[in-house]
């Protein structure tokens, strides 16, 4: 019989040493990792049998077992679910979690706190590993269900593993021919899980809500009393919402997740009419690592009146929910469906839909009930949130409920736009924003002036998705979106009241026609012709000299960046440069084009400066740096 040996590279090792050793503060979870990965294999084995039924011709009844030997100090969890071929057991339990393994070790090497490390290790579902927080050894034994072959897999946990065909007497340990049987070799501080009460508090704890019942001892298949699971075995989905405890909905959250953190938010419902299907879903505390991989597919599991078909079927999610966990069983698609024509199916889209105006409604719901959580909730998921006021406009209004942005309104604090259209001033019919990539640098944009000194409130848009979904997304409840950063905005109509007396003052100067100003304009526009397309008096700006905006009928400044970069867009109009006619330096840049001095270093200089507080870079920094160095120069000289 060969034997081969395989060995864990340097990051799986030092991986499962921090598993074994240092994270797990309540070691009971690894009975139940052990147990929600038998669950999953009976699931996977049921719906294989659908479309060949041979494969539990045998033995149909389902069931996980958990055993112990006392004199050998073992304990075992067996199944009859699917199973693994040779080649399985390397893949699946010689690699953490495959390709992810050094992802996963980047993020917890810059991870200091224990705990968070724990959900790191959640999220990329390595629960069998914990079984060496209790073991010395384990051995695994396993028949893929229609295969005649069974093999067996053995590690210390530390120096590698070894994988051969299994003797008769240890293919004699699968009770249906196939599944898996695990046993642990205890260590001698884990002595506690060789007493049955242990381990049956263990189960109902951890593991009541699994849908197969789970028995405790040896099989006693000649007794005359029908033997009893230890757990429920129903299905926890189509209980009844008041038969569920909050701590059975966040073991299941934690089984089908294999995490370790808390869901922030919990929606349990049955649909009821044309279609029917129950639903339990939950939102995640912490994003799954691979939120933003173009290849995630979301994870919520498809049932069909309680057999598992997917885990992962295309379409019943949208792509912006794709953060979601959870089950959804239906009543109405047949059970012998493939999973190639599920994603073509209209029921699939009909609960698709059902769903998503549910979760919002949820989502709703959590921001007026629980701000703290809901707040968290969007930082971890916002953004990938209003990817659906792009995709799904069948769901807009829901969405423009629930996004929430930052504001000048309060720093820190995020706002709904409904609060937002609230507080707009009396005259005031547009929803203004400013986008970009850094908040600080929005807090400080020069745009921004001349709407703060008019109580004007401004939102923030700092994720990418925001310049995509603007221009699919016209208004909110009547009210258009505007970008400061574009010209064409007319705020002389909020200069009327006596707060803005002192904005009202300035604004007047500067429509006075002044031919100083008029020259210092005509100078910088023949200058600058082949940079800018027109240069004006800004009313937007009350402290900064000047901002660069976009022509009134193009995108604003952070789209046109963006289209820049990746698909090489030219505007078909160039920027505008906006003077603060009432700035010290421009009424003396005004005083020297009046005496006709040559201000065209200056008008580069602005150009540069507004560029630079645009985020921008210079075109020719040496030049810039001349002309700046020379300009210096002569104030110093005077």
């Amino acid at each position: 019989m060969t034997t081969e040996t395989l060995t864990f590279n340097a990051d799986v090792s030092r991986l499962l040493d921090i598993v074994a050793h240092a994270l797990y503060s309540n070691r009971d979870v690894f009975l139940r990792e052990l147990i929600s990965n038998a669950a999953d294999a009976c699931d996977r084995l049921r719906y294989e049998a659908l479309g060949n039924s041979d494969l539990i011709k045998k033995d149909s009844d389902f069931r996980i077992r958990v055993s112990k030997d006392t004199g050998f100090r073992t304990l075992t969890v067996a199944d009859n679910g699917i199973g693994m071929n040779h080649d399985e057991l390397v893949e699946n339990l010689g690699t953490i979690a495959k390709s992810g393994t050094a992802a996963l070790m980047e993020q917890m090497g810059s991870t200091k706190n224990d705990k968070d490390k724990l959900s790191l290790i959640g999220q990329f579902g390595v629960g069998f590993y914990a079984c060496f927080m209790v073991s010395t050894k384990v051995e695994v034994i396993s028949c893929k269900a229609g295969d005649k072959q069974t093999w067996h897999w053995e590690s210390d946990g530390k120096t590698g593993f070894t994988v051969r065909e299994a003797t008769k007497d240890e293919t004699k340990k699968l009770e249906s021919g196939r599944g898996t049987v695990i046993t642990l070799h205890i260590d001698d501080d884990s002595s506690e899980f060789l007493i049955d009460d242990k381990l049956k508090e263990i189960i109902q704890t951890y593991s009541d809500h699994i849908d197969f019942p789970i028995f405790l001892g040896k099989s006693e298949k000649d007794g005359e009393d029908e033997e009893k699971p230890v757990n429920k075995a129903s299905a926890l989905w189509m209980r009844s919402k008041n038969d569920v405890t909050t701590e059975q909905y966040e073991e299941f959250y934690r089984h089908i997740t294999h995490g370790f953190d808390e869901p922030q938010m919990t929606s349990h419902w049955k649909a009821e009419g044309k279609i029917e299907y129950s639903a339990l879903l939950f939102v995640p505390t912490m994003r799954p690592w691979d939120l933003y991989d173009p290849t995630r597919r979301h994870a919520v599991r498809l049932y069909v009146k309680r057999v598992f078909i997917a885990d992962d079927c295309e379409g019943l999610v949208y792509p912006w929910l794709r953060f979601m966990r959870g089950v959804i069983d239906s009543e109405d698609l047949p059970l012998n469906i493939s999973r190639e024509m599920l994603q073509h199916n209209p029921v699939i889209n009909k609960i698709r839909s059902g769903v998503a105006k549910r979760i919002l409604s949820d989502l709703d719901k959590l921001a007026k009930n629980d701000p703290p959580a809901f707040v968290t909730f969007w930082g971890q998921f916002g953004a990938v949130l209003k990817e659906g006021l792009y995709d799904a406009p069948e769901h807009r209004e829901g969405l423009l409920k629930v996004v929430r942005f930052h504001s000048t309104h309060k720093d820190d604090e995020l706002t709904s736009l409904a609060d937002y259209i609230a507080r707009m001033k009396e005259k005031q019919d547009t929803i203004y924003y400013i986008s970009g990539e850094n908040m600080d640098t929005l807090k400080n944009s020069p745009q921004l002036e001349g709407f703060k000194s008019r109580g004007l409130e401004v939102l923030f848009f700092t994720d990418t998705i925001d310049d995509f979904w603007l221009q699919t997304v016209m208004d909110c409840d009547g009210k258009p979106f505007k970008s400061i950063t574009k010209g064409g905005i007319d705020l002389s109509v909020f200069d009327d009241t006596e707060q803005n007396s002192d904005t009202k003052d300035g604004k007047a100067k500067q429509k006075k026609k002044d031919p100083q100003l008029d020259a210092l304009i005509t100078l910088i526009q023949e200058t600058l012709e082949e940079e800018i397309g027109e240069v004006r008096l800004s009313a937007r700006l009350t402290d900064s000299p000047v901002c660069l905006v976009a022509a009134d009928d193009e995108l604003d400044l952070r789209m046109e960046r963006v289209l820049r970069i990746h698909q090489k867009y030219e505007p078909k109009t160039k920027r505008v440069l906006e003077i603060n006619g009432t700035h010290p330096l421009i009424q003396r840049l005004a005083a020297m084009a009046a005496e006709k001095t040559d201000c065209s270093d200056a008008a580069h200089l602005l150009l540069d400066q507004a560029r630079i507080i645009q985020g921008e870079p210079v075109p020719d920094p040496s030049a810039f740096a001349r002309r700046m160095a020379q300009f210096m120069e002569r104030g110093l000289a005077a």
